[in-house]
């Protein structure tokens, strides 16, 4: 028996689970695992250093795989521009059927090179009006993120519970709940808020494949929901990351009278992020966690992971539900 859904249909997977687009994290092996295990997996292409760079671990994922995969490209605020024209040709070329998108409204010209190319865009909002933005400029669905989610969850501070049955009102296409899932409970509920699958990032960190130093997916298995941080909220780029005593500083220097982000600059550059996830010294740097951390209690393989999180959701779905109803 399996759960069918709209996302599972257009995407042609087995199971309605999604991988998180995760910077440095989302390369070939865990997308791939993901994907051979039913779900979608996703390479995140600004981990990688060039678009040339981003072809080779396509092409090391399509010999992982023969399954469908994503890949996602994020259009952020920043001095230094990636050659997202670069990146996107890569997607193309390389025969990549699905995006993940996300990011500011200058993604929109590159849904046009996709769209062309007949490539599959899921797009990631933070709020519904983001949403219904999306379904109007033609995506093909949407990616909800909750205020529980790792990452950037956006402004409005409103947790999946209310966030996915609003966007489930408010567009008409197949969307994708992310943001605090990590089990069968989360996408069978999930489901009765309107979504068609999940997104899981966090989750997928702590499993065998993932490349994150086992030191930080064992603290992932020990800490619990309150083990997080949110940073950027004075500049107005709010962001989860885990709980540390380098993000203890991050908060405690931007509460500052005036503070910046040069203030704090030195923190969370992103070649400290990369250190932290290779080394496990989690004094190097920030790195990103959700509130699912509190969800995580083993380190499985992502094949182990995925069939008990279909085995408990139509557990759920076939029993408990139906035991309810008289």
């Amino acid at each position: 028996m399996t759960i069918s859904t709209r996302i599972t249909k257009l995407l042609d997977i087995e199971k309605p689970s999604v991988q998180g687009g995760m910077m440095n994290v989302g390369v070939a092996e865990l997308a791939g695992a993901v994907s051979n295990a039913g779900g979608l997996g996703i390479i995140t292409a600004l981990t990688q250093p060039t678009p040339d760079a981003l072809r080779e671990e396509i092409g090391k994922l399509q010999s992982i795989t023969d399954k469908p995969f994503a890949v996602n490209i994020t259009v952020m605020p920043t001095t230094r521009s990636p050659d997202y024209q670069g990146y996107c040709e890569a997607i193309v070329e390389s025969g990549v059927p699905i995006v993940e998108t996300a990011g500011t409204a200058e993604i929109r010209k590159y849904w046009e090179i996709f769209k062309r190319n007949g490539i599959k865009i899921l797009h990631k909002c933070t709020a519904a009006r983001h949403a219904v933005s999306a379904e109007k400029h033609g995506v093909d669905a949407i990616s909800i993120d909750g205020f529980e989610c790792a990452g950037h969850p956006g402004e409005d501070d409103i947790p999946g519970l209310i966030l996915i049955p609003v966007a489930a009102d408010r567009v008409s296409l197949p969307i994708i709940a992310s943001g605090g899932f990590a089990d069968g409970r989360g996408l069978a509920a999930a489901l009765a808020l309107g979504a068609d699958a999940i997104n899981m990032g966090t989750r997928f960190c702590a499993t065998k494949e993932s490349n994150v130093h086992d030191n930080l997916k064992s603290a992932m298995v020990e800490q619990d929901e309150l083990a997080t941080n949110l940073i950027f909220r004075s500049l107005k780029n709010t962001a989860r990351v885990a709980k540390s005593d380098v993000s203890d500083e991050v908060v405690r220097r931007l509460e500052r009278p005036g503070a910046d982000f040069s203030d704090i600059a030195e923190l969370v550059a992103g070649a400290k992020q990369r250190e932290v996830l290779s080394t496990g010294d989690m004094s190097r740097g920030i790195y990103w966690a959700s509130m699912a951390q509190g969800l995580i209690h083993d380190i499985p393989t992502v094949q182990v992971l995925l069939d008990r999180i279909m085995s408990d959701a139509m557990l759920i779905l076939n029993d408990r539900f139906r035991a309810m109803v008289d």
